[in-house]
């Protein structure tokens, strides 16, 4: 359990700074430019991510039960995946209603990914992997919104087609993973 909070200490916390830092992260970035900041950041990001991965497959391998979790759950964690795959999709989609509504697809996705799994999931490795980075993207979607009404940004333009094609990617996606490719990557098929 110790390499997985530490792996996520590095990487929500380098993901936490424009929550709890924003002047500080941007000082940095002042001082030692851009480029320098991002490859530092993508470093700690990557170390923080192996960490995690590795020490959730640790902690899996020693697994501490908190409940067991009603069938039902399954079938609802895999609708909020669907939901989340298609918010994550909308980060990538410029123009789209669903993003310009949310404006923070990405980390709503999250949101809704990680409380996915916590409602399928009840042993201690899941609820502090997944509950660290729901409580995580609470509390970024909540700065994100504060500092969007700070700067008065204004409405994004929309293009007709744009959900369309933001659905169908993120659905294709989701099907893609949930039959195929979760169960070789994570250990657990959802549907079987």
């Amino acid at each position: 359990m110790t390499v997985l909070l530490l792996g996520l200490m590095l990487f929500l916390g380098v993901h936490s700074l424009r929550i709890f830092a924003d002047d500080w992260r941007s000082a940095r970035i002042r001082q030692h430019g851009a480029l320098r900041w991002k490859a530092v950041y993508a470093l700690v990001s990557a170390l923080g991510l192996v960490l995690v991965v590795w020490g959730y497959g640790v902690a899996r391998a020693n697994p501490v039960d908190l409940w067991t979790p009603p069938a039902a759950t399954r079938h609802v964690a895999a609708l909020l995946m669907l939901l989340s795959f298609v918010l994550l999709t909308a980060t990538y989609v410029p123009g789209s209603r669903l993003k310009a509504k949310v404006r923070h697809p990405m980390v709503l996705g999250v949101k809704v990914w990680a409380l996915a799994h916590l409602l399928a999931n009840g042993r201690l490795a899941d609820v502090v992997l997944f509950g660290s980075f729901l409580l995580w993207a609470v509390l970024s979607f909540r700065a994100a919104r504060q500092r969007d009404r700070a700067a008065g940004n204004p409405p994004l333009s929309l293009h007709s087609g744009r959900d369309v094609i933001t659905a169908f990617v993120g659905i294709f996606a989701w099907i893609i993973f949930a039959l195929w490719l979760h169960g070789p990557l994570i250990g657990v098929r959802p549907f079987g």
